[in-house]
């Protein structure tokens, strides 16, 4: 059981040889490229009886061409070999369909506070995004509904004189994070930090605004 529980990693997913899953954010997360609402709704009938044979369920997104899943043990609030085994199934129902996954095109927003009281504001702003002041996970609003992006408070000093508060995490496959860099850089942004790289790189856009583009590597 301690074993099922224990975090997993980038590298875990790739041992397991899950090629079609990426860690981003908040779990473990694949797209398969259906075509059509008939055959992405065949998977989804299938993806749910071995859900239900594993006895752990996937958020399941049915769109005319494509399914999107995540993956995440919300009972310890992460990613276990639980996940792992389900993702290995719903890779094989897929397979067995002929379905194409698409990582490339993974991608999961963060909107990050700073803040030097996470206790108390973190409460207000998750009654706010979610109605549940209780919806505060650590340092993070979590809506398991999936209505609203994740919200994470970034520990900071007190300080007079107001700095940034809000800024954008786009997660993103690990191994696309620098084609996604490039692209924001083609189009105008600067690379302002990149010292933490590939875990964050920190870019600003022509005004100044910033964003990091983040990935789940040497967390």
């Amino acid at each position: 059981m301690l074993l099922a529980m224990a975090t997993i990693t980038v590298q875990d997913v790739d041992d397991a040889g899950l090629a079609d899953w990426r860690l981003l954010a908040n779990g473990l997360h694949a797209r398969f490229r259906t075509g059509d609402m008939p055959t992405g709704a065949r998977f989804v009938a299938a993806v749910a009886d071995a859900a239900e044979e594993l006895d752990h369920h996937p958020d399941v997104d049915l769109r005319p061409s494509h399914v999107d899943l995540a993956l995440v043990s919300h009972d310890v609030g992460r990613v276990t070999r639980r996940d792992l085994r389900l993702a290995r199934r719903v890779s094989d129902i897929a397979a067995g369909l002929g379905l194409t996954a698409q990582p490339e095109v993974l991608a999961q927003l963060e909107v990050a506070l700073d803040t030097a009281d996470l206790a108390a504001v973190g409460p207000v702003w998750a009654a706010l995004l979610t109605g549940d002041a209780g919806a505060l996970d650590g340092d993070d609003v979590v809506d398991r509904r999936g209505r609203v992006p994740l919200l994470w408070f970034q520990g900071t000093d007190a300080h007079e004189t107001p700095r940034q508060r809000f800024h954008l995490d786009v997660w993103v496959p690990h191994d696309v994070a620098q084609e996604r860099v490039d692209a924001a850089v083609a189009a105008g942004a600067t690379v302002v930090d990149a010292s933490h790289a590939p875990s964050f790189v920190v870019l600003a856009d022509p005004e100044g605004n910033r964003v990091c583009v983040c990935t789940a590597l040497d967390r």
